[in-house]
């Protein structure tokens, strides 16, 4: 199958080529589906359905299981979140930081967390340290040498991307948590991008915190994401939103579990469709067996590999038209790809919104146009819906369509 007759089961405008499954993901026809069935039977036994000492605790605890099996990790370590900056926000909050401690985050980081590390060193009047990472980037050793040089007997904790989001780059995240642990820093990792564009195991991986959307690379439903931390770490973790679990008997069977089960009433039904959203994209490419709830292992495997190769091909041929050399090495990239473009170089955030904006409605075209330092920079990403035909388009536009390029008293 292409992404040509894969494109049916999403909702996607057809007369749109979507480039951009990765800023807030998009869920087939049957998640959707099986989200209003949850919704509908809420709806008929709002008690029965919702109260938590009813049948809430038990679905719950199915989709953590599924989950768990997924990342790899004890169910008993996952508690879910709205999204994985909320996830990222509950740790930070949480960890005990004092007047001169420094914490770590780089410069290609998701900028709603940095905010939240910022925000949080001001309060306990601590530092914040940038590890400066180059982009174009030759090896992860680049990656290493930039956050080794910025640690200190100060560095108390350290919050890194799984991918980043500016840039499409897979951080060497293991060997990252290793350099760090050997210091004595805890490790925060915004997996946002993890869990269905990567193969992850959370219980080698070593990091202390594990946070994820489930609505990017696993096409669940928006609002829905989990949080890992590893067991001793559990007790000082509280939600951002205090509730009912704080004293509460009954709300799970941890207190980690229980604080975060019950953030007061909401809608449940993103979390209990997401094995659904699984299920669907390992069934796409299915080989080998089951696991869990008809989810093919696999299946999710092939896909994601489908998917790596897809933005590989996509980027080669925009890199080629666009005679650029490549950013990032090809071992560096999941399903998501940033790509500098000539003639974009210190153009103002006015001019690159012009960009945008002509590329999505003369051209029917949708990536974000971003800037990584002064270079303008389009990203692109592959899900199953898309195919190659859809980049060489995009290749032919860029090299083609003068409107595209710098004017002048453009630039910055």
């Amino acid at each position: 199958m292409d992404g040509h007759s894969l494109g049916e089961h999403w909702l996607l405008r057809p007369d749109v080529d979507f480039l951009n499954h990765g800023s807030f993901g998009a869920s087939p026809k049957c998640v959707l589906e099986a989200q209003r069935g949850w919704s509908e039977r809420l709806e008929r036994e709002p008690i029965e359905f919702l109260a938590p000492e009813r049948t809430l605790l038990p679905k719950l605890d199915e989709v953590r299981d599924v989950v768990a099996t997924q990342m790899q990790a004890s169910s008993r370590d996952l508690v879910f979140v709205r999204n994985a900056t909320e996830g990222v926000n509950a740790v930070i909050r949480s960890l005990p930081l004092q007047e001169g401690d420094e914490v770590l985050i780089t410069n290609h980081g998701y900028n709603a967390c940095n905010n939240a590390v910022r925000h949080a060193a001001e309060v306990a009047g601590a530092d914040v340290v940038v590890a400066d990472i180059p982009f174009p980037i030759r090896g992860s050793d680049e990656i290493l040498d930039a956050i080794a040089a910025a640690l200190s007997p100060k560095t108390r904790w350290v919050l890194v991307d799984h991918v980043t989001s500016p840039t499409g780059i897979v951080m060497p995240v293991a060997e990252i948590v290793r350099l760090a642990r050997s210091r004595g820093v805890r490790v925060m990792v915004d997996g946002a991008h993890g869990p269905g564009m990567l193969s992850v195991d959370l219980s080698s991986l070593g990091a202390d915190y594990y946070t994820a959307n489930h609505h990017k690379w696993w096409c669940g439903p928006k609002v829905s994401g989990f949080l890992f931390a590893r067991e001793e770490w559990q007790s000082d973790i509280q939600p951002t939103v205090i509730s009912h679990g704080a004293n509460t008997e009954g709300l799970g069977d941890t207190s980690f579990h229980a604080n975060f089960n019950w953030p007061g009433t909401f809608d449940p039904s993103p979390l209990l469709a997401l094995p659904t959203a699984i299920k669907f994209l390992s069934g796409l490419f299915a080989g080998g067996s089951d696991v869990g709830p008809g989810i093919n292992t696999e299946g999710m495997r092939a896909l994601m590999q489908r998917n790596h190769r897809l933005v590989v091909a996509g980027r080669s041929r925009l890199l080629d038209r666009l005679e650029v050399d490549a950013p990032v090495p090809e071992s560096m990239l999941g399903s998501l790809a940033t790509i500098p473009v000539p003639g974009w170089s210190g153009l103002t955030d006015e001019r690159l919104r012009e960009i945008a904006e002509r590329l999505r409605g003369e051209h029917r075209f949708e990536f974000p146009v971003l800037r990584v330092g002064n270079q303008g920079c389009l990203r692109i990403s592959a899900q199953a819906y898309n195919s190659i035909e859809q980049y060489e388009r995009l290749a032919d536009v860029l090299a083609t369509d003068q409107a595209l390029v710098a004017r002048r008293g453009s630039q910055s």
